[in-house]
């Protein structure tokens, strides 16, 4: 004799309910994607229209700094927080002991 697992048809109502859930969730899927498509599209379009107005506007910069002879302030305060951003980077990057000291790896 073979094991046969005995399962209960499912009746007309449930597979109608389970089809009814499948197209609801597909639905709501589809109009999510709807909806965030235009959103995404924007960012996408709008990334190189900001790099070419930055872009353009550091070229404005340098060459009224240039014509001005003073100097660029935008470079300045690049130049700053880079600076600041090394030393930060380097502090996490060796941390001090409680004593004050470095530490030696």
């Amino acid at each position: 004799m073979h094991a046969y697992l005995i399962t209960a048809k499912r009746s007309r109502w449930q597979r109608a309910g389970r089809r009814a859930r499948v197209c609801t969730v597909r639905f709501a899927g589809a109009l999510l994607m709807l909806v965030l498509a235009p959103l995404v599209l924007a960012c996408r379009l709008a990334r190189p229209i900001v790099n070419w107005i930055a872009t353009g506007a550091a070229h404005l910069e340098l060459w009224l700094s240039i014509r001005l002879n003073l100097p660029a302030l935008g470079s300045l305060s690049g130049v700053a927080l880079m600076r600041e951003f090394v030393r930060e980077f380097n502090n996490a990057f060796n941390p001090t002991t409680t004593n004050g000291r470095k530490s030696e790896r």
